[in-house]
This record gives C-alpha cells, structure tokens and sequence, in this order.
C-alpha cells in the first residue's frame, strides 16, 4: 500500500529582505521606550502604561515555574523593528518583498476565499488590515492596535490590560512596555460574523522580538471566530516572542479564537491570553502549538456570568530540543457554569511536553460542572511527558471529573502498520492523526490541512 508524504518547508523558512524604517537598539530602558514611543506618535496616556510597565517590570522575578529561560538574555533582543512600509488596507500598496513573504504563506489569498478581514504584521507592524466592506458597515472596528489607541481612545483604555495587567508577572509588564502592532476588534450587539477574521504574524529579523497586543470584544449576542497564525525564519540567534490577547465575551455572546504557532526552534514564546465571560457567553479556545525553541502558554477563561461557558481543545507537539510547557486554565466564578478542557501532547526526539493546568470552582459556583482530559503520547524512549493538573473546589454542590493519560507508542501498532507497507514515519505519522483528530477537526477545513502537514513535517524531520 503506497502512502506518501509532501514535505516542503521552504514556505515557513523564507527570509524577506525588507528595508528597515527604524529600529531600536536591543535591551530595555526608559530611552528605549520613549523612543518607540516617539516613533509611534502615541499619546501621553499610554506612554505612561509603557513607563510604568517599565517599573513594574524591573521589580519583578523570572517565573518560578515553566521553561528554564536562563538563556534569554533581553540585554541583546531588539525590542522594536519598524519595516518601511506604510500601514494600508489595499494588498498591491503593500512591498513586493513582503507580500511574497505572505503569498508564501497562503495570505491574503487565503482572505478572499475564507476570511471576513485579514491583518499581517510584518516584525513589529501592522502592514496590511482589511475587512469586507458590508461587515464594517455594520459597526464592526476590525484595525491595528495603533490606529485604535489614537481613534478610539476612549473604548481602548477601557480594555488594554485590564484583564492582564502589567504586575500580573514579569512577562506581563515586560509586554506592557514594548509591546507593538496585533489588532484591535469590536463587534457590537448582535451582530454575527458570518466568517472568521484572522491575524497573522511573521519575524524576520534575527536576535528581534515581536509584542502584538489584541484585544476582542463581543458585544451582548455579537458572534465570532478569529484565527491566528504565527512563523517566522530560522536563525542562530534566540528571537522572543511575548504577545498578549485579551478577550471580553459579553452577555450571551459566543466566541471562537483558533491558534496554529510555528515559531522556529530558536524562539521563546512567552504569551498571555485571558478571556472573561458574562451571563450565557460562550468561550472558545482551540490551539495547535507546534514551533519554538521554548514555550510557556496558559490560556485562562474567568466565567464571571451565571450559565457562562468556556471550552479548550488543544494539541502541543515537543520535537527535538523543545520543551512546551502548555495548558489551560479556568476559574468558575458564577453559578450553573461549565467548562471542558481536552489537552492533547506529542513528543518526539528527545522533546519534553508539560501540561500544566488549573481548575478552580469558587464559593458562589453552585451547581458548576466540569471535565478535564490530558493526554499523552510519547514516540520514542528519549522523549518526556509531564502532567500537573490542579483542581481546587470551594463549594460542595458541583460536578467535577478529570482523567489524565500518559503513555508510549506501542511497537505493535507499529510493526502491524509497516507490515501493510507503511515505513515506520509514515506509520507513526498514522497514528499521531488518529491522536490529534478531534482537534483538527475543529478547525477550517485549510487549517486542518496545513496541522496535518506541519505534523508531518515535524516528525519527518524528528525520526527521519
């Protein structure tokens, strides 16, 4: 029986040469700062969230948890690249050279088949955001961060940090100060939109880190999915990745937010994403994190409403010097609320995947329900899986399971697949999809396709 597989990388290891408008000096200081600051034209409220980031940062400690991060050294990472490149809502305004990085990657090709509105940050920037004309005449604010500060301060102030602020932890604050580009979203009341809206991010310079902030807010009964998708060049050098998204899910509002990160493996992704929910608001994560060197992510749901709802599917695939350090959190803060988390891992080549999650019902939660699943797979004997799952109930009226699974792949599996023809990455390859399945699933059709191949990729390259 044949069964091939297409491995072609060249789409995600693509260095654009792009001239550079500005681009700051590495490490971190007031200078810096009032710099980008400067650059960015911003007004005197948000440089002082920035300065006092700033502060916040220098007083805190590395996490006491996670990733070991003793290699990252933020005195050499360049905080800020601007490309010269104006910001437009038109594809053919946007440079040659970085419209070929995008069309590599499918974008905006993808947008006129798939997508309500696109935007693609190029290093630090926002260089292309659009959205189709009959959504935004129905109030929907789809833009760059920047243009949101200066056109709806009002709105943006009410949201920016306030669900993460800059002393929640030291990555926090660092992101607080530097931070730049990613996409300010607003859909007002009832309205539903019809197909998803995406971002995209790609780095492409070396020894760089990119801070795009995104905020969505789903007014009362406004519907939503956005993607998100993440790749940058491979280099020698270690690049920094500390995005934040913070997501209001409003009174019987629903919203789907869908991650595929394929950061190179000299990557740190440090991210934060927080959503809160009102009465009857549905929240959505469904995440594929397959890149970096090292990642520490832990998207948190707060159900703040009665009847609130909050759902995580997630895959983490840890290749040969990776180590994921994924999960998912979720505090029940009103009763009659529901939450399921199903986190799936792979390991390979020496990786090392860790789940580590948090549950909490509290004290006014009565009649909650919830499930947590984590599974794991490991391919080979060099390869490490870890769970830490902690639950914390404070009421006595609600319905909890979790199941926890770690185990190897079964050399039977896969002699009774290579004895049908099948060569022993294709086999494992085989199997990894029957594992990952109901998240790929979950996503658009495309999406599904590119996890597939990324998951091929990987394993490919990881057992040869």
């Amino acid at each position: 029986m044949g069964y091939n597989i297409e491995i072609n990388d060249e789409k995600f290891n693509y260095i654009a040469n792009v001239e550079i408008e500005y681009k700051s000096l590495p490490g971190l200081t007031r200078e810096i700062i009032e710099e980008i600051s400067e650059v960015k034209q911003e007004p005197k409220w948000m440089r002082e969230i920035r300065l006092e980031s700033l502060k916040v940062f220098q007083s805190w400690h590395d996490p006491r948890f996670g990733v070991d991060i003793s290699d990252l050294d933020l005195n050499k990472i360049i905080p800020y690249i601007k490309p010269k490149a104006k910001k437009t809502t038109t594809w053919e305004e946007v440079p040659e050279e970085i419209k070929e990085a995008f069309d590599r990657l499918g974008i905006p090709e993808a947008e006129r088949k798939f997508f309500a509105g696109v935007g693609a940050q190029f290093d630090s920037e926002i260089v292309y955001q659009h959205i189709k004309q009959e959504l935004e005449s129905l109030g929907i604010i789809f833009m760059d961060m920047e243009s949101a500060v200066k056109e709806y301060p009002d709105l943006v102030k009410e949201y920016f940090m306030k669900l993460v602020p800059a002393y929640d932890h030291k990555f926090a604050a660092l992101h607080g100060a530097i931070w730049s580009g990613g996409t300010f979203l607003y859909v007002p009341k009832g309205v539903k939109v019809p197909l998803p809206l995406q971002a995209y991010f790609l780095m492409s310079n070396p020894g760089m880190s990119q801070l795009e902030h995104t905020i969505i807010v789903a007014d009362e009964g406004a519907e939503l999915t956005f993607i998100e998708g993440c790749s940058a060049p491979r280099y020698n050098v270690i690049n920094l990745h500390t995005g934040m998204v913070e997501i209001y899910v409003k009174k019987h509002a629903k919203v789907k937010y869908m991650t595929i990160q394929n950061w190179s493996k000299n990557t740190y992704n440090l991210n934060t994403k927080r959503a809160i929910v009102e009465e009857d608001g549905v929240m959505s994560w469904i995440s594929g994190s397959l890149g970096s060197m090292k990642t520490m992510l832990y998207p948190m749901t707060i159900l703040k409403g009665k009847g609130a709802k909050a759902e995580s599917l997630g895959i983490t695939y840890a290749g040969p010097g990776q180590h994921m350090d994924t999960g998912s959190k979720v505090v029940h803060l009103a009763p009659y609320t529901s939450s399921t988390i199903d986190a799936r891992s792979i390991s390979v080549g020496g990786g090392w995947a860790f789940y580590r999650g948090l549950l909490r019902i509290g004290e006014n939660a009565e009649k909650s329900k919830a499930h947590v699943q984590c599974t794991a797979l490991m391919l080979d004997n060099d390869s490490k899986s870890d769970t830490v799952p902690i639950i914390e109930v404070y009421n006595s009226d609600s319905d909890i399971g979790h199941e926890a699974r770690i185990g190897r792949i079964k050399e039977e599996q896969i002699f009774y697949l290579m004895s049908r023809g099948l060569s022993e990455s294709e086999a494992k390859s085989l199997i990894v999809k029957g594992f990952i399945e109901p998240i790929v699933s979950s996503l658009p059709f495309e999406y599904a396709v590119e996890l597939n191949r990324l998951i091929e990729m990987e394993i490919e390259s990881s057992i040869g």
